[in-house]
């Protein structure tokens, strides 16, 4: 399925809304305002340097911590609405491929994938055993149910980690950095798996990456991050073009020389800026 054009994503309705969010650990801002959506049925990419707030942005998204300010709709809710109950429910449509896969060791890769049927539903384990097998056709592992994680190769663990996230059939789906640590044929192969899903299942889709070429492969659209702000939300070829400096460095990886302030670093020598 070719991507859609941006007038038809900004068409669609929106599954996540971000307005305006700030975050702090301690003292420390991390999000600085931050406003985006992701649309119905998009692969949205969010990229960024180290210390970018990638992660931070991704663990609210998810709704695992809450801000300092600001406002975010997921599915439709306003998170800071919810009570707990409600909370959990939401998350029980929602489904996430860790970047190390996060299987358990001490059961079977099949065990693995049922585990949210056993803890969310009561399913029958025939019709558990028939919906984990359904799963493990999608990502290509038909017939590794018996294996234990440790058995597995690097792609084969990130596919069966996806496999689990999708078990519950999840309106919206996170992958934090799913090519981390992959071959370039093995990170194209789960790219063209991200893609199949978005198309097959109609499922929303964010991807947290630092990868470029698995970036522009998969993405509708593009937030960049830089500093704990948005640089730009844009389609990939309009990323590309941006005639944004710091974006153009980021994507070319080019190091910027950071201009000493002489006063600023005599007041991080001293331990000022921490104790004024």
């Amino acid at each position: 399925m070719s991507k859609p054009t941006e007038a038809q994503l900004l068409a669609r309705d929106k599954i996540i809304e971000v307005e305006d969010l700030v975050t702090h650990y301690g003292e420390r801002q991390i999000l600085n305002g931050i406003s985006m959506d992701v649309r119905d049925g998009e692969i949205m990419v969010i990229m960024g340097g180290s210390g970018s707030g990638k992660s931070t942005l991704l663990r609210h998204l998810m709704s695992l911590e809450a801000a300092t300010s600001g406002t975010m709709k997921l599915l439709g809710k306003n998170i800071a609405d919810l009570s707990l109950k409600e909370t959990y429910d939401l998350r029980k449509k929602i489904g996430v491929a860790f970047q190390g896969g996060a299987l358990f060791s001490s059961m079977s890769v099949g065990e693995n994938i049922k585990l949210p049927l056993r803890e969310h539903t009561k399913q029958p384990e025939m019709t558990m055993d028939i919906m984990m097998r359904m799963k493990l056709e999608v990502v290509d592992l038909a017939g590794f149910e018996d294996l234990t994680p440790s058995e597995l190769s690097g792609g084969m663990l990130k596919r069966a980690a996806v496999a689990r996230a999708i078990i519950m059939d999840p309106k919206l789906l996170f992958f934090d950095e799913p090519s981390a640590g992959l071959d370039p044929v093995v990170a194209a192969q789960l790219d063209e798996l991200i893609l199949r899903l978005r198309d097959a299942m109609g499922m929303s889709i964010v991807v947290v990456t630092h990868e470029l070429d698995s970036a522009f492969r998969i993405a509708d659209r593009i937030t960049m991050l830089d500093r704990g702000n948005i640089l730009m939300v844009d389609t990939p070829e309009n990323m590309k073009n941006s005639s944004n400096q710091r974006i153009q460095n980021l994507l070319n990886r080019r190091i910027e020389e950071e201009e000493l302030d002489a006063d600023a670093y005599l007041r991080r020598l001293t331990g000022e800026d921490l104790h004024p």
